[in-house]
């Protein structure tokens, strides 16, 4: 993938930090310097940026949270200003040129991935004496393992949206040079699990803290030890996406789980996790999810009418009460899809944005054990979403594998609801997209294109994914 345009501002900021202001071009002189000439404050403060460099594109409306969203079905966008929310979105075809929503969710991710790569090439550039300026190599250890899991964490965001399109992985080049060529979906996905196995042993055998702060969504795993078990959540959302039952069970293991006892869920429920984070904050971004008046976002219908009921047999499912809002003046768009209801899952501007929480993590215990036919410890963690989360009688239905994948679907549904575009992700990896619902001339998606600018660099052999995903009725 070319790079020149999209270095990110963080690695600016940077370098404006750590030298004068006359900087000059930074795709080349500037990224060159602080690669060979670097400060140990410089390495750091891009360590910290990657944080701030993984959240770009999260809390936007045409992001990766909101799009995903539509696509799955989950919310609607139906923002006067831009009828391409719906009229790509919805109807399509999915276009990655530009002004186009298609091509989105790309770049952003291998911007941050260029700034992780300067920021290891200028580590191994620095002395191992931090009494000079340097870093020990406990500090670099841990320095790398923490680089790799956020990668990982970029790399997975990528194939999310490509699927079977595959994506770039060799992208540790010259930003000028031929791009890098594009490998399979299941070579990303080796890639991912290279990048976090690294990263574990780098975790284990470093320093005991990070040399740099984590930002307040990472507060409950700002040192290696405790990072690591953010690492091993990652682990086990790619071994399900892989198939991997076992591989699940072995990483929740070292993860942050709560055990199958609802006497020790957290207050509130199941909220221990990896967020990102906003603010109203001069020169910080704010969470632009939050749309109390409803000016665009609104919670798709099918959200509602399909939640089971709490144990008063009337209100329906706590987790969908909680994160939507009943509108005195129904939303609608000129094409005639309508909701009733806005959103809540993020209730201010500094909202944090769920990268993995302990609640998806007990979903990913109870949906390894149904795979691996457990169905007995299965039941028991469906039951605790279901009790503690939503305020559901305990699960009566059939104890047999297909009955408890619908339930397990069922659950991630509603407790993932507007987290990152689960709806879609599972509906697609479990042969499920024709089963959302579908609006009169509206499509299913089952992956973004490629952006234009990649397709132009790959001239004048395009990848395969560079026409417009025209969808399936």
């Amino acid at each position: 993938m070319r790079l020149t345009r999209i270095l990110p501002a963080l690695l600016g900021a940077a370098l404006l930090a750590c030298n004068d202001l006359d900087v000059g071009d930074l795709n080349d002189p500037g990224v060159n310097a602080v690669q060979a000439s670097p400060t140990r404050a410089g390495v750091l403060n891009l360590a910290t940026g990657l944080q701030t460099g993984s959240r770009y594109g999260v809390g936007q409306q045409n992001g990766y949270n909101a799009l995903l969203g539509i696509v799955g079905r989950e919310i609607y966008n139906f923002d006067n200003a831009d009828p391409r929310f719906v009229t790509e979105m919805l109807i399509g075809p999915l276009d990655g040129g530009s002004p186009a929503f298609g091509g989105n969710l790309y770049g952003d991710r291998y911007s941050n991935l260029r700034t992780a790569n300067v920021l290891l090439h200028a580590m191994a550039n620095l002395t191992d004496d931090p009494q000079v300026g340097g870093m020990s190599a406990a500090e670099k250890e841990v320095t790398t393992g923490y680089v790799q899991t956020m990668e990982a964490y970029d790399y997975l965001r990528v194939v999310l949206t490509r699927d079977d399109l595959g994506a770039p992985t060799e992208v540790d080049i010259d930003p000028t040079a031929t791009p890098a060529p594009i490998r399979t979906k299941q070579e990303v996905y080796d890639t991912i699990v290279s990048l976090l196995e690294q990263a574990k042993t780098h975790l284990q055998l470093g320093a005991a803290d990070f040399p740099f702060p984590m930002s307040p969504g990472f507060s409950d795993f700002s040192t290696p030890a405790t990072f690591l078990t953010f690492n091993r959540a990652l682990r086990a959302r790619v071994a399900a996406y892989l198939q991997d039952w076992p591989g699940v069970l072995a990483a929740l293991g070292e993860s942050f789980i709560s055990p199958a006892t609802p006497s020790i869920v957290a207050s509130p429920p199941f909220a221990l996790g990896a967020y990102h984070t906003f603010s109203t904050t001069a020169g910080d971004s704010t969470n632009n999810l939050f749309d109390p008046n409803t000016r665009a976002l609104a919670a798709h219908p099918s959200m509602l009418t399909d939640a089971q009921l709490q144990v008063d047999g009337v209100t329906p499912d706590k987790r969908i009460v909680d994160k939507t809002f009943p509108l005195t003046d129904p939303k609608s768009v000129p094409q005639g899809y309508t909701s009733n209801f806005g959103v809540n899952v993020y209730t201010s501007p500094s909202a944090p944005i769920p990268i993995i929480r302990d609640e998806e993590l007990v979903l990913l215990r109870a949906e390894a054990n149904i795979q691996l036919n457990n169905l007995a410890d299965a039941v028991t963690d469906l039951n605790l979403v279901r009790q503690v989360a939503g305020n559901l009688p305990a699960y009566s239905g059939p104890v047999t594998q297909p009955a408890l994948i619908d339930e397990l679907l069922y659950n991630r549904r509603y407790s993932l609801f507007f987290e990152g575009g689960h709806r879609w992700i599972d509906a697609r990896r479990y042969g499920r997209l024709a089963s959302l619902p579908l609006e009169p001339g509206t499509h299913h998606f089952s992956r973004f294109p490629f952006p234009r600018n990649e397709c132009l660099a790959r001239n004048p052999q395009p990848a395969a994914g560079c026409s417009p995903e025209p969808g399936s009725p």
